[in-house]
């Protein structure tokens, strides 16, 4: 696990501009950068950079977020993925918690770690070089690539080349062709009598990038129709898991944006084809049907995704795993669907004879997922009798209780389910032991809805860790924002604290505060703060909740914050908000002893009291 204090560390190192200029031009507007939001369609740039802040946020859209969110979002990276990448752009080592086995490591073993990884990078880095020369070399794999259709052009792109017939070609490129790291990036084998010989041999290679660009494995093909497999991916190793890569994705990344959808399909020379007819946005899988984690990574690409598969057989088994791997990852609002070819038919080989227009005209009618879920479950059960369509109810229900995640959708294959086995909606729920969700969850109770409390319901749940936690690898931080309401006084505190942390030694909560959600993210806030260094930033901030019952609310918060510059400004605002908090405190406390007893009832130390309640203090 990576410390949450070099987080915080790095993302007090890191320069938000820099960091976002890297992906777009940015232009100056006042004490923010603004562009246009490269993650909607807009002509008038509504997207900020706030580089007090340290935040992005986008007025038209609503995503916000740091810098680590912004590497997520917008290059689809995992957590430890874009923590990895930004410590690259500032230099730093990525460190792990020092605990291992019971053991503290030293600094010098998570050196060393980092050292071996660099260099296991470097092989494949080195194995590619040479497989590209190589290509210039043999005139039968520039052959079998024209054939094909390939320009020098796309091969260039591509990187691809060539792994030379015989067993030990990689020697004249590592000297050290015995090291253990060659067989740990699964460029050798280890024969059975030891001896060491080459992986990929007599093959077109394409080299396999993760999604932060590194060369993490290589996929070859034959040329010699005798050979097998036809195609032979990098075995796992530390770098390559395939389970998780998707080919051709990192440069496909600002394609899939502009055509709002990516395109999955089966082999690395469709995806070659097709980029060489202009149909830039597809990705294969590598040697394994599509995972979750694959439909993870393109969900947070692209609201749509398309898997292309043969119309063959074997084409709809793929296609059915594909989608049993994609009802838990799916979200309202997303969209998968299926493309099933002409019988013979591949997307390389559809589209070098029918040509781009074509084909996407067959991507605009693929069928989604809802139809062809639909489509298999009826085709699989005879539904002109009982049986069949008690069987239909029994097979949908394992595959429609996935989607807990896409609510209205799982609602909506229900009553289509309900439908066709001629039961009510509530029937089959109580068949399937389904029904509403609880809408009442969440919500404040009665009686805590103070002035210095927001509507209720507002914000996150009550309650929260003991202290601000990490997001799990996967979430990427960002916000829908919601319509605007007149700020609470407690709002107005966390928009302050947010705005300038420094002043949140100027903050004294009032006892008799209730459990209200705003008022307890107020608290734990507060309590963060005060065990931080005083450059702390909006960004360093929301990232320490990331995970926690807070985050929402914060984010919310944040984004909703005026644009604040002077210290001074800000000070007033919070001292003014905490006086106000403290006046409200007072006369709550006034009315409760009223209601408690009659006035007549009162002792004289009561009076004083309730006298003391109701004076408003000179400050």
């Amino acid at each position: 696990m990576i410390p949450q204090s070099f987080i915080q560390d790095l993302l007090a190192r890191v320069d938000i501009v820099e960091v976002v200029e890297r992906c777009l031009p940015l232009k100056r507007e006042g004490a923010n950068h603004v562009a246009c939001c490269p993650f909607h369609n807009e002509k008038s740039p509504s997207f900020k950079v706030s580089q007090p802040k340290q935040i992005y946020k986008c007025f038209g859209c609503g995503v916000s977020g740091n810098a680590l969110g912004f590497l997520m979002a917008f290059n689809g990276l995992e957590f430890v993925e874009a923590i990895k990448s930004l410590a690259e752009q500032v230099g730093v080592a990525v460190p792990e918690e020092p605990w291992r086995g019971g053991e503290r490591r030293s600094a010098g073993d998570d050196d060393s770690a980092v050292d071996t990884t660099a260099r296991l990078y470097e092989h494949m880095r080195e194995a590619t070089r040479y497989y590209r020369e190589q290509l210039k070399l043999h005139p039968q794999a520039i052959d079998y690539l024209k054939q094909r259709g390939v320009t020098g052009e796309i091969a260039s792109r591509f990187a691809i080349g060539f792994a030379p017939p015989g067993w030990q070609n990689l020697e004249q490129v590592f000297p050290t062709y015995t090291s253990p790291e060659l067989d740990q990036v699964g460029l050798v084998v280890n024969g059975e009598s030891g001896r060491r010989f080459d992986f990929f041999r007599n093959r077109i290679m394409f080299p396999i990038l993760n999604q932060r660009g590194m060369i993490v494995g290589f996929g070859g093909r034959v040329i010699d129709p005798q050979d097998q497999p036809k195609y032979l991916n990098s075995r796992e190793t530390p770098l390559f898991d395939k389970g998780r890569e998707l080919y051709n994705l990192f440069a496909a990344r600002r394609a899939i944006r502009e055509a709002g959808r990516v395109l999955v399909v089966e082999g690395y020379m469709d995806v070659v084809g097709l980029a060489q007819h202009g149909v830039d946005y597809a990705v294969a899988a590598l040697g394994t049907a599509t995972t979750p984690t694959h439909v993870q990574k393109l969900l947070r690409q692209t609201d749509n995704v398309v898997f292309s598969f043969d119309g063959d057989t074997a084409g709809r088994r793929a296609a059915w795993r594909a989608l049993e791997n994609s009802l838990a990852q799916l979200v309202d609002g997303k969209n998968l669907a299926f493309l099933f070819l002409p019988q013979g038919d591949d997307p390389d080989s559809f589209v070098r004879r029918e040509g781009r227009e074509a084909f996407e005209a067959l991507l605009a009618g693929a069928m989604p997922l809802s139809a062809f879920l639909m489509r298999e479950l009826t085709q699989q059960n005879d539904l002109s009798s009982e049986e069949g369509r008690a069987r239909l109810v029994r097979d949908a229900r394992p595959l429609v209780s996935q989607l807990q995640q896409a609510p209205l959708l799982g609602l909506m294959l229900r009553k289509r389910v309900a439908e066709l086995s001629g039961l009510a909606v509530a029937e089959l729920d109580r068949n399937w032991g389904t029904g509403r969700p609880d809408t009442a969850r969440g919500g404040a109770t009665a009686g805590h809805g103070g002035d210095y409390s927001a509507r209720a319901g507002a914000g996150a749940p009550a309650g929260t860790r003991d202290r601000p936690g990490m997001r799990t690898p996967g979430g990427a931080g960002q916000i829908v924002r919601r319509a605007r309401a007149a700020p609470s006084l407690t709002r107005t505190m966390l928009q302050c604290l947010l705005s300038k942390p420094e002043l949140v030694s100027r903050v004294q909560l009032p006892d008799g505060l209730d459990g209200h959600p705003e008022l307890l993210a107020l608290r734990a806030l507060v309590d963060f703060l005060r065990g931080q260094p005083v450059n702390i930033r909006a960004a360093g901030i929301l990232q320490a909740f990331s995970g926690t019952d807070f985050e929402e609310l914060l984010r919310e918060v944040e984004a909703d914050a005026p644009e604040w510059v002077e210290l001074d400004e800000v000070q007033a605002e919070l001292d003014g908000s905490i006086e106000r908090m403290r006046e409200q405190v007072r006369r709550k406390q006034a009315a409760r002893m009223v209601d408690s007893t009659s006035l007549a009832a009162l002792t004289p130390e009561m009076r004083d009291e309730l006298r003391g309640l109701l004076r408003r203090p000179g400050l």
